[in-house]
Parts: structure tokens; sequence; C-alpha cells
């Protein structure tokens, strides 16, 4: 029986969350005894973790990295907070203008020291959201495994704060193809440690979700309905969706409706740009929803606008559905998405993006080809898993040799 440590951070409602639940769901606990830790307890999904996945005790201190400086020094968490304040200040020697990624790098590394570490000692641990420092500087184990979800071609870090943990991992696990190759292509040294396992899905849970009665009816048959699920943030672009949609009314189709179920920090800026479009009924921001399938089956299309993804859940999970799915064009969406077959993969740019959508919307036998196809497939890939237990199998010959 191998001893598994697995962190990440919450389970609030979002694609790397679901992943984890599916993963957990199909784990093979016969042969694994597996320690989940989540630096929050919060979160829709908390009741969805499987009974077999022991969930640790909650350390206050690793809550604060996503806490504000105001409330740390309220609780008189000084160390903390001045640690935080530094990495703040640290930003602003970095040229780029997204600096969430570095920033979060810097808080991670300023703050490590005034947390404690794990006392008990794993065969196996696994950090499966990034920033990785705390299983690699707060965790023993005798194999070290790291995940990676998204585009690295797209987003900016600190290479070298990055190089310092990736090395201290003896694995790296990505979950396709395109993002394995964008992530090399960043740290063309760690070649050698990228082993690519997809996100495990669920088709059974999302369809048997997605039967979920609503509290009341959303979409109208008088209209054709887009929805997109995803958090309220720079790479989503939904802010690009709210101009796509206006440009589509200002050509006529008024009778086309978005809708977004998602939070996130870019709220207020959306609801300012729908206001400024006039778009208040038209684009509608549902909110954080903990069953988002039902809204997905009630949907006419599903639009993933996306300026990066590593792999989408949503997108494969509407697929799972049998939605007609337009994709935009950013690197990894070949990965998931065979254009004219299982859904449409656009130019990103607004012009493009209403184009593709004018020609699903008038197009109704295309829509019933993608969603025919999408319904024979066979979307389960509990098989995946194999791969994990293969690296930690392999492991452990190694360190007895």
């Amino acid at each position: 029986m191998k001893n598994i440590f697995i962190a990440s951070f919450d389970m609030e409602v979002g694609g790397v969350e679901r992943s984890l639940v599916s993963m957990l769901d199909n784990f093979d606990y016969s042969n694994h005894s597996v320690d989940l830790f989540l630096h929050s307890h919060n979160g829709a999904f908390l009741d969805l973790l499987p009974k077999e996945a022991t969930l640790l005790e909650e350390v206050s201190e690793y809550k604060t990295v996503r806490q504000s400086i105001k409330s740390l020094i309220s609780k008189a968490t000084y160390k903390i907070a001045l640690a935080r304040f530094f990495a703040k200040m640290q930003t602003f020697f970095y040229k780029n203008k997204e600096k969430d990624y570095i920033q979060s790098q810097l808080i991670w590394r300023n703050c490590l020291p005034f947390f404690p570490k794990i006392n008990k000692e794993y065969d196996v641990a696994i950090s499966y959201l990034w920033p990785h420092n705390f299983v690699a500087e707060k965790v023993t184990a005798q194999c070290k495994i790291a995940w990676i979800h998204t585009d690295y071609s797209a987003i900016f870090t600190d290479k070298e704060l990055d190089l310092e943990i990736w090395k201290k991992f003896d694995h790296i696990i990505s979950i396709s193809e395109d993002c394995s190759n964008a992530f090399i292509n960043k740290y063309p040294s760690l070649q050698n440690k990228i082993v690519m396992i997809e996100n495990i899905t669920a088709p059974t849970f999302v369809k048997n979700m997605s039967y979920k009665e609503l509290t009341k009816t959303v979409f109208s048959p008088k209209y054709f309905n887009i929805l997109s699920v995803g958090r309220l943030c720079f790479p989503k672009a939904f802010d690009k969706a709210i101009e796509v949609l206006h440009l589509l009314h200002q050509e006529g189709y008024t009778n086309i409706k978005w809708y977004v179920v998602g939070y996130g920090p870019d709220e207020s800026a959306l609801k300012e740009l729908i206001s400024k479009y006039q778009l208040e009924d038209k684009f509608i921001l549902l909110g954080k929803k903990n069953n988002p399938y039902p809204y997905m089956k009630g949907c006419d299309l599903y639009l993933q606008p996306s300026r990066y993804e590593g792999k989408s859940v949503t997108v494969t999970e509407a697929k799972i559905l049998a939605k007609p799915v337009i994709v935009t064009n950013y690197p990894t969406a070949p990965s998931q998405i065979t254009h004219g077959l299982d859904g449409l993969i656009c130019d990103s740019s607004i012009e493009k993006i209403s184009e593709c959508i004018i020609n699903t919307y008038k197009n109704s036998t295309l829509r019933e080809q993608l969603s025919d196809f999408c319904r024979v497939q066979d979307y389960a890939n509990r098989d995946e898993l194999n791969k994990l237990y293969t690296i930690m199998e392999n492991q452990n010959e190694q360190r007895i040799k």
C-alpha cells in the first residue's frame, strides 16, 4: 500500500478542481492510501470529494497567500503580512504587464519560511496546482510529482524562480500534448521529466448532474442561447465576448443571448462593459453555480472565447453533453477540438468569432452534425491513471536499485 499526498488550494468551482474530483473518484484505493491537503477548506466541490481520500486538517498559515495584506495585519500575522508586502514591491521591478503569476511566485518564496512542514513522510507527493513551492519544500516524499494545467507560452513567470522549484520534482504531468510542447519550449532542460496524463473525465456524473432541474427557467426558445463557463478573469476573455455580442446586435442578430456561469476578479469591469453597450438583458452573468451542467444541457451553443487554456475541462464536458462547441484558436485548442468534427475552432478576433457564431446559428445541420458526432463518443478515460501508477512503481524500483 503506497502512501500518497496530494495538495491543491481549495475546492471552489473551477476546471482544476473538477479534474481533481474526477481523478480522486477514479483512484485505485485498494493499492493506495491518499491524503488530500487543501490550503483552504472552502468551495462547493468539497462535498464531492470521495470518502476514500482522507482530507487532512486545514493549516491556517497556508490560507494567507490569497488573503489581503490588510486582513493579515488585522489578525496580527505581521511576519507574513510583511513578506506579502515585499512580494508586492518586488513585482514592480518586472517589466511585464501581466504580473499576477510573478507575484504569486514571489508570495510563495517570501512566505514559505513562515509556514510549517508536513510531519508525515510519504511514498509519493503530488502538487496539483501551481505554484508548487509547498510540496517542493515542505513535504517529505520519496517521489514528487507536479501537475501543469495551463499553456506556458501564454503566461509570464520568472523562469529562474520556477526552475528552482521544478528541479525538486521527479516528474511533471502535462494534460495535453500542446501543453507539453509549450512547457518544453520554455523549459527545455525539463523535457525528460514531462509525462502526459489527460484530465480524468466523468461522463456519467456530468450527464446525471445535467438532468437536475433549475430553480427557474433560464433559456427562452425565442432566443439563440450561447453559454460559457469559467472564471471571470483575463485569460477567459469574457470582455471580448461582450464585444462580440455587441457586434452581433449591431449586425441585426438581436435574438442572440450570451450567458456566463462563473465568478472572479473581473466581474465589476465586465458589468461596466455590459452597461456601456446596453446589453444588460442580453449578456447575462449567472454567477457561481455549483452545478453548471443543466445550463450546458439547455444552451444552443457552447463557446470558449479564452485567450489561452491548458485543456479546458468545460469544453470536454460540453462535448459529453453533445453540444455544438466553438473555441478560439488559442495554442492548445487543436489538442481538444478537431475542427468540423467535434467542434469549431475560430480566429480569436472579435470579427471572426462573430462570423463563426453567425455561420453556426444559421446552419442547424452543422450544429446537429457536431452534436451527433459527440453523442456517440466514449469520453471515459480512467485508464489514464495507469500512467500515474506506472510512474510511481518505476520510481519505487529505481529507489530499490
